[in-house]
């Protein structure tokens, strides 16, 4: 698999089971490129919806996509601490068009104090009958959400101390 070169940018691509877009991130900074691991940052960034309604991000976030596990995380960094909002997702894949991933609706919010809430459950229903989710796929899927939350009880990953600060100094390197 090709991956994105550290200081290029790159389109963030969420798809939904179906194959339909569901959301784009432009520009965002790649920190760091290879066929496991992307880590990208922005701040005040362009996201437009499926339905053509756009947006901006409010805050820098540190965005780290993983090609085995079935998860991605977005660390974003507030005031008064950092926030996680972790996507159950397809593991990503990258092309010339940008990094893409299926949104599995599944979410979790991770708060500075590494409490968390579980968020979209009922979506997750409701798509999972509407498109037909294989029980494979859905057992997949618990399984990560399980993984993912070691990590955040075990401060691991991008959940480790000092992990979005690092990778933030770097963002601003470039700027």
């Amino acid at each position: 698999m090709v991956a994105p070169n550290a200081g290029s940018k790159m389109k963030i691509q969420s798809y939904k089971h179906n194959g339909q877009l569901h959301r784009v991130w432009q520009n965002t900074l790649v920190l760091k490129g290879n066929e496991l691991v992307v880590i990208g940052a922005n701040d005040k960034t362009p996201v437009i919806e499926s339905d053509g309604r756009s947006w901006i991000t409010r805050e820098p976030a540190i965005c780290y996509f993983h090609a085995k596990y079935w998860f991605n995380i977005i660390g974003m960094i507030r005031n008064d601490g950092i926030y996680y909002y972790c996507n159950i997702s397809s593991p990503f894949v990258y092309d010339d068009e940008g990094l893409k991933y299926i949104d599995y609706d599944l979410d979790v919010k991770v708060y500075p104090d590494m409490t968390y809430d579980l968020l979209d459950e009922d979506e997750y229903e409701e798509h999972r009958r509407l498109m037909n989710y294989p029980e494979v796929l859905d057992q997949i899927l618990r399984n990560n959400m399980e993984y993912l939350l070691r990590w955040v009880r075990q401060r691991k990953g991008p959940f480790s101390p000092d992990f979005i600060d690092n990778w933030y100094e770097r963002f601003l390197t470039y700027r």
